[in-house]
């Protein structure tokens, strides 16, 4: 009888060793093999290590500057003039972040809406070039919206291998990460269009992704689906310190934006950016709450 019930206690130390009685061990070495997880079609795919040797440098000389068309419509700070309509309010936007920083942690931010077509990824994308427009900044640009992602073509860039890859542990970091003419701003494509995408971004290995690069970074911007239609913002969202909800003028309602507004605590949101005020109201402040409220005449 105690031959068995050794046997019985062997057993259980091992099937709580195999799970993970604690957070480290959930976490594989840098020089861990690879491991067995679930691929986007529910088979059992090979998921990469994470990269080993994470640093800027390492980071520069495996994201080697891409030829970037960036589009000259949707994109403000890529060209020499500093005075186009919309600059000035992503300067204001920036200054109003870093208050807010002032008063607690605040690195990863997710740019979302309320419903499509209102100007979300307009502002990350602007949002990102202003921020590192100061001096030294170093920031990166991560397309999540698995299901209809579009930054690629603002910046006029291939949209793989991209976050549904690496969530779907088909490469490792330096494989998704793109640089290109602005110095210090790298992006992160969406990849393939995926159907599993809440399942691909509430899997673990988005959180992995950015405790890794995070320490790379002065600031991680993250443009997500939609609030309203889907959930993937909302999972998003518990990865990050802030949220930016992007409402577009005379087409989001107020009781859309109330519901956007409704998904996400208190804590979490920041503000609201007012986005394409056009003609005489362009010069008029908009302020929808406290915090990083903005207004933003393009798009």
């Amino acid at each position: 009888m105690s031959r068995i019930h050794d046997a019985l206690k062997r057993a259980e130390q091992e099937r709580a060793t195999s799970m993970g009685t604690h957070v480290e061990s959930s976490l594989p070495p840098l020089d861990a093999p690879p491991m067995e997880m679930p691929n986007l079609q529910g088979s059992v795919a090979s998921a990469m290590p994470l990269a080993s040797g994470l640093t800027y440098e390492a980071l520069l000389a495996r994201c080697p500057q891409s030829e970037w068309k960036p589009d000259a419509e949707h994109m403000l700070f890529f060209q020499d003039e500093e005075t186009r309509s919309g600059t000035e309010e992503f300067r204001t936007l920036r200054s109003r972040l870093y208050q807010i920083r002032e008063k607690m942690p605040l690195k990863r931010l997710l740019v979302t809406s309320p419903m499509p077509r209102e100007g979300k990824s307009f502002v990350a994308c602007n949002l990102t070039q202003v921020l590192v427009r100061q001096h030294g900044r170093r920031a990166l640009l991560i397309d999540a919206d698995l299901r209809h992602p579009g930054l690629h073509e603002n910046f006029g860039t291939q949209s793989s291998p991209g976050l549904s890859e690496y969530l779907a542990g088909e490469c490792d970091e330096f494989a998704i990460m793109q640089r290109g003419p602005m110095e210090n701003l790298f992006f992160v494509p969406a990849g393939r269009v995926v159907a599993t995408a809440p399942e691909l971004l509430a899997n673990g290995r988005l959180k992995l992704f950015l405790q890794r690069v995070e320490p790379l970074f002065d600031w991680v911007v993250i443009d997500s689906s939609p609030v309203i239609p889907v959930s993937d913002a909302t999972i998003v969202a518990g990865n990050c310190d802030g949220v930016l909800l992007v409402v577009r003028s005379e087409v989001t309602s107020s009781e859309m934006a109330k519901r956007a507004r409704e998904e996400f605590p208190d804590k979490l949101l920041l503000g609201v950016v007012l986005n394409g005020m056009l003609g005489k109201h362009a010069e008029e402040r908009y302020y929808y709450s406290e915090g990083a409220s903005a207004q933003v005449s393009r798009s």
